[in-house]
């Protein structure tokens, strides 16, 4: 690509040699989902090998990428984000967020879906796929936790907007501190079907630990700042208070982390609670 000479000192160009590339994206996007190895990425893109060797090694030599070997005989590469490319997770997300919203929705914003919108198919379509291994939060208990217990049966991840929030007229928004009571005064009944509960918002640690404290929430809150949960199952977003914020739905992962049901959208805050631990207790039974 032939740039300017005004372009060298303008952020939006240099981003735009790693960012502008249409396989450059979707290669990054998949490494967020944990799709770091060569033929998975060849499988989920849809791509040549030809093709996809240049692009992963220009990713590379941009610095977004790093190649770590896995296998020796014959050589083996998984293909990892950078401190660079992890910083690019909010891009990725941003530019969801205006697909779903202006490529795929109306153009209003909102804390819901339409049961028949590409957000609903999306979310529903995680039933049957595993987590990325390794991926962790920061947590209110100090440290970065897995998203799914190693003591439970099953886990229950619910994401709502953020709590403390005033949301205007912003449609779905509204019901963080109801949803975290709930699951509160529901967690023994959680606990003793074998069962883990964690509350993801983008809100920052100690927004959520004050919050936590205040309420007496017996379960981690993790925060996902740094939107890495959000490009790794492609969440469902809106802009709201001033961020990027995910809208509210329930995930149950059985202990082998792969995703047994979903719950979105979530309207109906009480049922969607109780739902969760009737599936999560019948995950729980099936994992014994």
């Amino acid at each position: 690509m032939r740039m300017h000479n005004a372009d060298e000192t303008c952020g939006i160009a240099q981003a735009a040699l790693v960012l502008g590339d249409w396989w450059n994206v979707l290669v990054l996007r998949e490494v967020a989902r944990g799709h770091v190895r060569f033929d998975a990425l060849a499988t989920e893109i849809g791509l040549s090998r030809k093709v996809l060797t240049e692009r992963l090694g220009r990713l590379v030599a941009q610095g977004v990428l790093r190649r770590s070997l896995y296998q020796r005989r014959p050589v083996r590469y998984a293909y990892l984000l950078t401190d660079a490319g992890a910083a690019l997770l909010p891009v990725l997300v941003a530019m969801q967020d205006w697909g779903d919203r202006w490529a795929l929705g109306d153009g209003n914003v909102t804390a819901t879906a339409e049961v028949d919108g590409a957000e609903h198919t999306r979310v529903h379509a995680l039933a049957g796929t595993r987590l990325p291994e390794g991926l962790e939060l920061p947590g209110t208990e100090g440290t970065d936790l897995p998203l799914v217990s190693p003591d439970a049966a099953a886990t229950v991840l619910f994401t709502y907007p953020g709590t403390g929030v005033e949301w205007g007229a912003i449609p779905g928004a509204a019901g963080c501190t109801l949803e975290n009571r709930l699951f509160r005064d529901a967690w023994p009944d959680f606990v003793r079907a074998g069962v883990d509960v964690r509350g993801i918002s983008t809100q920052l640690v100690h927004e959520q630990d004050e919050f936590a404290r205040t309420e007496a929430v017996p379960y981690p809150l993790l925060s996902d700042a740094r939107h890495q949960l959000a490009a790794a199952l492609r969440l469902p977003t809106f802009r709201g208070a001033g961020r990027l914020r995910h809208k509210r739905l329930i995930v149950v992962v059985d202990a082998q982390r792969t995703v047994r049901h979903t719950l979105f959208p979530v309207s109906d805050i009480p049922h969607a609670v109780d739902e969760s631990l009737r599936l999560a207790a019948e995950c729980a039974r099936g994992n014994r």
